[in-house]
């Protein structure tokens, strides 16, 4: 597996981006946006756990190309336990594990999925938009927590719901979009 990272996420990602102070390390500024998310999503249903990834393109390049036929950087790949993604390429998708059942461990939380971010991606992004790169990885991150719980933009109804929850859990934030 690639090493994205020649340092720990706290040095990568600047403090002065995140508005994150020595006393609250960036990981717990990152869970505090997956949670903010995620109570938007769940509506306060049952807990969960997921995996937050913040990577290099060429990772998510790789991954892009691999699991959604894109042969392409992209800013945020979710994959999610529950909900399938959508094959883009002009191949054959990779083949799908449905009917296979993976066995938790007893009291563990059931699996939401994984969020993946090109950090790169996101600097360009919150250049491009003129935002401060913390409010990029926090919709980002949201964004990614939506697509786990089954959220999506293909349509316009599906992507006016999708936004609308996304300024809500960044409003909770105090980050407006």
């Amino acid at each position: 597996m690639d090493e994205p990272f020649s340092s720990s996420i706290l040095s990568d990602i600047p403090d002065v981006a995140t508005g994150v102070t020595h006393g609250d390390p960036v990981e717990d500024w990152l869970m505090g946006i997956a949670q903010a998310a995620l109570d938007v999503a769940l509506d306060g249903t049952e807990a969960a756990q997921m995996s937050l990834v913040i990577t290099n393109d060429e990772t998510v390049h790789r991954l892009n190309a691999q699991f959604r036929g894109l042969d392409e950087v992209t800013d945020v790949l979710s994959f999610s336990a529950d909900h399938p993604g959508h094959w883009e390429g002009e191949d054959e998708p990779p083949e799908s594990a449905d009917g296979f059942e993976f066995v938790m461990p007893p009291d563990e939380l059931s699996p939401l999925g994984e969020v993946i971010i090109s950090y790169p991606q996101a600097e360009r992004q919150a250049e491009e938009h003129g935002v401060p790169l913390a409010h990029e990885l926090a919709l980002l991150v949201v964004h990614g927590v939506l697509h786990l719980t089954g959220h999506d933009h293909l349509d316009p109804e599906e992507t006016t719901l999708m936004q609308s929850k996304e300024k809500t859990a960044l409003a909770a934030l105090n980050i407006s979009n």
